[in-house]
C-alpha cells in the first residue's frame, strides 16, 4: 500500500437546514394565538393584489371551489413554519415543490412563475406589515426593538420557504421602502382581491362529519353565508394598512373604523382571560408545552 497517495476528497458538508423562528419570540406568541386568524384575510387579500400573484392564484389555486379546505391547509403550512422545530424545512421544501409548475402570463402581459423571487418574496413579504398594523388593534402596539426583532424572525421563516437573503430586504429598515415602492409600481385591484372583500359571491359551504350538522348547514347556510361574507369584508379591509387599502381601491369609513375598534378591544381583552387549550392553536399549544418542559426539538 503507498502511504503516500492523496487522500481521497472529503464530500463537501451536508447543507444544514434553516432554522425557524426561536421559542418564546414575537412570532411563538402571537401566530398561533386564535387573534391572528383574523389578520389573515387581510395578507392574503394583500398577496394576490400583485398580479402576477393574482394571475397565478385566479388560475390554478381551489380557493373558490374549496375555500375552507385551503384555508386549513395553509394555515397547518404556517403553524409548521413557526412550531414544527426539525419539521419546518421539510414542510417549506413541500411548499416550492407545489409551486414549480404554476406559471403564466399576468394581468399585464408579463410572463411569471410563481418561484420567481418578485412574486414569492412579495407572498412572504405581506404578512409583516399585515402583522404590525392590525397587532396594534388585537394585541399591542410594538416596540421599534420587538418590530427589528420580528422581522429578524419573518426572514427566518422566509429562509424556511426558500428565499434567498438576497431575495427581501435584510434590515426593518430597508423593508419600508421596498414595501411602499411595490403598493406604488405593482399592487392594484386584481379581479381575486375584489373577490375577496365581496360580499355577493358564491361560497360552498363548509364539509361536517356529522350528518346533523350537515343537516343545519344545509337548512342555515344562506344566512351563515352572508354574515361570513360581511364580517370577511370588514377584517380583511378594516386589518390592512391604509396605505396597502389605497393601492388596491378599498374604502373605509370613519364608522367602520369606530366598529372595528370596538370589536377589537373586546377581542384584545377577552381572549387572554381564555386557558391556553381555547386561547392557541393546537399545533401552537403542544409545541409551547413542550418547549415549557424542555423537550422541543
Amino acid at each position: 500500500m503507498d502511504d503516500t497517495a492523496p487522500a481521497p476528497p472529503e464530500k463537501p458538508a451536508r447543507r444544514l437546514d434553516p432554522e425557524p423562528p426561536p421559542p418564546g419570540g414575537v412570532l411563538w406568541t402571537t401566530s398561533g394565538d386564535i387573534r391572528s386568524l383574523l389578520t389573515l384575510p387581510a395578507a392574503f387579500t394583500l398577496q394576490v393584489a400583485h398580479p402576477a400573484v393574482g394571475a397565478g392564484v385566479d388560475q390554478y389555486s381551489v380557493f373558490r371551489t374549496d375555500p375552507w379546505g385551503r384555508g386549513e391547509r395553509s394555515l397547518r403550512s404556517v403553524m409548521l413554519w413557526v412550531y414544527g422545530g426539525a419539521e419546518a424545512a421539510a414542510e417549506g421544501r413541500r411548499v416550492r415543490r407545489l409551486h414549480r409548475e404554476i406559471q403564466g402570463t399576468d394581468t399585464r402581459g408579463r410572463r411569471y412563475h410563481s418561484l420567481d423571487p418578485a412574486c414569492y418574496a412579495w407572498v412572504h413579504a405581506t404578512g409583516f406589515p399585515v402583522a404590525v398594523y392590525a397587532g396594534r388593534y388585537l394585541f399591542r402596539r410594538i416596540t421599534a426593538a420587538q418590530e427589528r426583532q420580528l422581522y429578524a424572525e419573518w426572514l427566518r421563516v422566509g429562509r424556511i420557504l426558500g428565499l434567498r437573503d438576497r431575495d427581501m430586504p435584510q434590515s426593518v429598515e430597508a423593508f419600508w421602502p421596498y414595501y411602499r415602492r411595490m403598493l406604488a409600481e405593482e399592487i392594484e385591484p386584481t379581479k381575486v382581491a375584489r373577490e375577496l372583500v365581496s360580499t355577493d359571491v358564491d361560497l360552498p359551504r363548509p364539509e361536517a362529519a356529522s350528518r346533523a350538522v350537515r343537516l343545519l348547514l344545509r337548512i342555515t347556510w344562506p344566512a351563515l353565508r352572508a354574515g361570513y361574507l360581511r364580517f370577511r369584508a370588514f377584517v380583511t379591509v378594516g386589518y390592512m394598512p391604509p396605505d396597502a387599502r389605497a393601492a388596491i381601491g378599498l374604502e373605509w369609513t370613519p364608522a367602520q373604523e369606530r366598529r372595528l375598534r370596538r370589536f377589537s378591544t373586546a377581542v384584545r381583552l377577552l381572549v387572554p382571560l381564555l386557558p391556553e387549550r381555547l386561547r392557541y392553536l393546537p399545533r401552537a399549544r403542544a409545541a409551547r408545552a413542550r418547549w415549557r418542559a424542555g423537550t422541543f426539538r
